[in-house]
């Protein structure tokens, strides 16, 4: 038997143990998943292709049946058998829905669950858990304008008034064209819900009735495209042919959506995307798919997909008269981590997706030898009545991360705190003060 032979031989042997590690569903059908356009359009499939072609499975192809935003991904074993993935985009609201009537396995989400949907679900076990509730990616809803349109950023203030029909025309508003035209996706979608919460209720605004709505993302980007008029919001990868503005929150700086500002969720309008699976579910191909969303394969299907992954990595930081002196210090001789640790709301322990990072910064600490006084932690607030206070629970949010990097063996340069300066967010709303309650990593 020749090498090549035999490394054939082995290949196909291994692949077929390797296949025969998830159950093959006699009828074929695997696996469904419901809910988030923005997850189901692409992203999803892809990280189900993915899957399949871990567990060795062959001639993987995508179906797309008569119903829109539909389609299933299709392998087949060495033996003829058939594993069917179904995925339905029709929005992150009808994932959860789906759970609740047993007609999804999986829930694909643009959104963190609702309360109310927290509590309907709560016969399948609590959704919330660490097991349950899976950040597979990180996304940022790109405010597009049609490129020919000169404005270049906009305040979450100004968004507000702009969708809600109060501001007519570009001209209220420092640009050029006459009236604006509206274009938002519509209301079962995730994307929707995030700039609702994000930019909307909080300001007491809903969407003007005058917006064209879409369930496809790729269909809003392209009106936008075509129209000198227009504005819209969609997630990262479908910006296409749009130009996106960048966007100020509170006291922050007016940010573009970049890879690195969202994969560290400073950027006003970044998001994560979900997998929800039920902690009781006995569908070893949905858990199967939700761990292997988190390896770095899945993490590197992510990134090709147009989303930003959670994969560890040191980026400069050049200094700037508006950091204080401290940070313009550290950014001379140190690199950032593009990740910030957050905490769960009202608590301080380490939300979800902070604990899933966990592992992937440490991950990073001992492969690139920097356990030993070569990791700073830098902590930062929101704004208290006093600053001093601000400032010792900054420091105390780094201590809670230090905590946990020194069991599993690393011993830090410094920890920091910052207080309430460098606000990514606004100060007046829950969700900015959670989101500036964070924690950087930095590296010499």
């Amino acid at each position: 038997m020749t090498l090549r032979v035999l490394c054939v031989f082995l290949l196909s042997g291994w692949l077929s143990v390797y296949a025969a590690a998830l159950p093959i569903p006699e009828n074929g059908l695997a696996l469904r998943i419901q809910g988030s356009n923005t997850i189901g359009a692409e992203l999803g499939p892809a990280l189900i292709e993915g899957l399949l072609h871990e567990q060795g499975l062959l001639k993987i192809h995508r179906e797309t049946p008569d119903t829109a935003n539909e389609q299933r991904i299709i392998g087949q074993t060495a033996q003829g058998q058939r594993v069917v993935i179904e995925v339905a985009a029709h929005g992150s609201s009808t994932g959860f829905a789906a759970l609740k009537n047993a007609s999804a396995d999986l829930a694909a989400s643009s959104r963190e669950i609702k309360d109310s949907e927290l509590l309907a679900l709560q016969p399948l076990g609590d959704l919330k858990s660490p097991a349950a509730e899976q950040v597979i990616a990180i996304d940022g809803l790109a405010i597009i304008l049609n490129p020919a349109n000169p404005l270049q950023q906009l305040s979450t203030e100004q968004l507000a008034r702009v969708f809600a029909g109060e501001v007519k025309t570009w001209e209220d508003i420092g640009g050029r064209g006459g009236a604006i035209h509206l274009y938002a996706r519509d209301d079962q979608s995730g994307t929707y819900d995030t700039f609702k919460e994000l930019v909307l209720s909080h300001r007491g605004k809903s969407l003007s009735s005058a917006a064209k709505r879409f369930e496809s993302s790729e269909q809003l980007s392209d009106a936008v495209s075509a129209d000198p008029q227009g504005i819209g919001f969609i997630g990262l990868p479908y910006v296409r042919q749009a130009k996106a503005v960048a966007i100020a929150d509170g006291a922050s700086q007016a940010m573009l959506p970049l890879n690195s500002l969202i994969a560290t969720e400073d950027y006003p309008l970044s998001r994560r995307l979900f997998f929800y699976l039920p902690p009781d579910s006995r569908n070893q191909w949905a858990q199967a798919l939700a761990k292997f969303a988190q390896s770095p394969r899945g993490q590197a299907i992510v990134a090709a997909s147009g989303f930003v992954s959670q994969t560890v990595q040191a980026m400069s930081v050049a200094p700037n008269a508006l950091m204080p002196e401290g940070y313009q210090s550290l950014s001379r001789h140190a690199q950032r981590l593009t990740v910030n640790f957050r905490f769960a709301e009202g608590s301080a322990s380490l939300d979800n997706k902070a604990r899933q990072d966990l592992a992937r910064v440490l991950d990073y600490i001992k492969r690139n030898g920097k356990t030993d006084r070569a990791v700073t932690l830098v902590g930062f607030g929101d704004l208290k009545d006093d600053p001093a206070r601000a400032d010792l629970l900054s420091k105390l949010r780094a201590m809670a991360v230090r905590r946990e990097l020194v069991k599993n063996g690393v011993v830090l340069r410094e920890v920091r705190g910052f207080g309430a300066l460098m606000p990514v967010a606004t100060n007046s709303a829950d969700e900015g003060r959670i989101k500036n309650r964070r924690v950087e990593v930095w590296v010499y």
